[in-house]
């Protein structure tokens, strides 16, 4: 099955940062192409990614950083509002993310792999799957749905290092090339300077960027290219079956 309508690519992720790590050099490139909307959503402010800070003070500034890395792919920015390591699969949620995919009206959706390190992401690849399913049903709510809506191209991000919860390498279904756009995805990625305090302290983690740029590098190996980023398209009844991302870049690019 095949779904093409408006030209609208979203990244539905838990935390501000997170699309910046797992796939902006893909929004970076959908970008460049010239065609494409692009919208960035997280799930939540970033209200626990300070050692210092209080919660208000760093949703503040993590906000700000949010649509600064955003714009500058000239993406919107959205956040749902929901609190950091309480986002969860439940009836308010749900509604909240399908409508705002409703107003959306994304015919690319990318979010986090359906097993990942952190519950955060879990929650959020769930509700972008029942967002992304419900959306374009018009009795699903009474909010507006975007014309020309259908059900969209779906892909699951890379975990982090593109490893399971055993540690044991994940599988993908497309790998897309950003080898050219490496130094923008570096650029949205440094926006986010309040997490490198953050990651050094909680995760033991030092030059993220860095360490971002090893992770492309690793699945830039596999086909032949300095950096890339892989994705699971989400190809289950009735959703499209057709590559939207080989077929913009070229197999294997």
């Amino acid at each position: 099955m095949s779904s093409r309508g408006n030209k609208i690519a979203l990244a539905f992720m838990a935390h501000p940062d997170d699309a910046e790590i797992l796939c902006a050099g893909t929004l970076a490139r959908l970008w460049r192409l010239g065609e494409w909307e692009i919208h960035i959503a997280t799930a939540t402010a970033g209200d626990c990614g300070s050692m210092t800070m209080a919660p208000k003070e760093i949703s503040k500034t993590r906000l700000a950083e949010a649509r600064a890395a955003a714009g500058i792919i000239a993406a919107t920015y959205h956040c749902l509002g929901e609190r950091d390591g309480l986002v969860v699969y439940d009836k308010p949620a749900i509604r909240n993310a399908m409508e705002l995919f409703r107003a959306i009206g994304p015919s690319l959706v990318f979010t986090h792999a359906l097993r990942d390190y952190m519950m955060d992401h879990e929650a959020v690849a769930q509700l972008a799957r029942a967002a992304s399913f419900l959306a374009c049903a018009p009795n699903a709510s009474t909010k507006p749905m975007r014309p020309g809506m259908k059900l969209p191209h779906l892909y699951y991000c890379d975990p982090i290092e593109a490893i399971d919860l055993r540690g044991n390498q994940v599988d993908y279904t497309t790998l897309v090339d950003i080898t050219a756009v490496m130094d923008i995805k570096a650029k949205m990625l440094a926006a986010h300077a309040s997490q490198r305090e953050w990651l050094r302290a909680h995760h033991g983690m030092d030059e993220y960027i860095e360490s971002m740029k090893r992770g492309s590098a690793a699945r830039g190996q596999e086909i032949g290219t300095t950096y890339a980023e892989g994705f699971t398209q989400h190809r289950g009844h009735p959703y499209p079956h057709d590559d939207l991302l080989q077929d913009s870049f070229g197999k294997g690019k």
